[in-house]
């Protein structure tokens, strides 16, 4: 377990850890007997996100990434139940969205843009002959 102090000109001393000092700092942080804060005081490791990163890179459990929203549902029906009822939520605000503005058109423009139930549709259209 070593690491290497590299200097830089100009820059900030930065820390370079081989690969089996952060294989065995994983394997400590994955056993949960102290947690991200209290290895990285013990070792010396800057940066809050190292311990995370290497994580990710050699740890045997799962660490999500950075960004990822919420937690998934472990039953994948229910989650499918849920997308699809926020679909239908978000297909009724626009059906309202389209209603508004068909009825705004119609009150400026003075016209039916919606075709009435009571009107006649013909059999057919003009210049065609019906198949029996």
């Amino acid at each position: 377990m070593s690491y290497k102090v590299i200097k830089v000109k100009g820059e900030a001393s930065q820390l370079r850890y081989s690969e089996a000092f952060r294989r065995s700092v994983v394997a400590e942080y994955e056993r949960g007997l102290l947690n991200k804060d209290q290895i990285q005081a013990k070792y010396g490791i800057k940066g809050n996100s190292r311990i995370l990163e290497w994580c990710r890179r050699y740890g045997k459990l799962h660490y999500p990434k950075a960004g990822a929203l919420g937690r998934p549902m472990k039953d994948p029906q229910k989650q499918r139940i849920k997308d699809l009822e926020k679909q239908l939520a978000d297909a009724q605000l626009k059906l309202v969205a389209y209603e508004k503005l068909i009825e705004i058109a119609e009150r400026e423009e003075r016209i039916s843009i919606l075709k009435k139930g009571e009107a006649k549709q013909s059999g057919s259209l003009p210049g065609r002959t019906q198949d029996k």
